[in-house]
């Protein structure tokens, strides 16, 4: 894999029957280190100035965003383990929890899918099953074209 990637991020929320799709494709980095997968991107948020540096870590049975700037969080899916955060935003923090039931990677030589679902609770109530499905691949001239829909 290329340092240089392009990363969709596609997130799908269950909350009450009603379905919540998210999809966002952004120019990154990538570095495999110590047995782990590490993604970083910027995030601008529209409406705002600013931007939010993330940063993916993936290993075994675990996804961790870490986020820094205009929000501020360190979200954790593990398989089978709860982990709780304050999800610090320019409008005020908000508690999370996250239930982790799964987080599947695959990887071939030129891209890297992961897929993690979890529980999401906001102050202790529960709000949402979550699917979250990423895909690295090398940015390369036309590389857009290589992203499945």
């Amino acid at each position: 894999m290329t340092k240089e990637i392009l990363l969709t991020i596609a997130g799908l929320h269950l909350t009450d029957g009603e379905n919540g799709n998210v999809e966002v494709v952004t120019a990154g980095d990538y570095y495999h280190r110590g047995g782990k997968h590490y993604i970083l991107y910027d995030e601008v948020t529209e409406g705002m100035t600013g931007h939010t540096g993330n940063v993916i870590k993936v290993g075994e049975n675990a996804l961790e965003i870490t986020k820094k700037g205009l929000i501020n969080a360190r979200l954790v899916v593990e398989k089978g383990k709860r982990h709780r955060t304050v999800y610090q935003t320019p409008f005020g923090d908000i508690e999370l929890t996250l239930t982790g039931q799964d987080v599947e990677v695959t990887e071939t030589e030129n891209s890297i899918s992961i897929r993690a679902e979890y529980v999401l609770e906001v102050n202790e109530q529960n709000l949402s099953e979550c699917t979250i499905e990423m895909n690295v691949r090398p940015r390369e001239a036309g590389s857009l074209s290589l992203i499945q829909s």
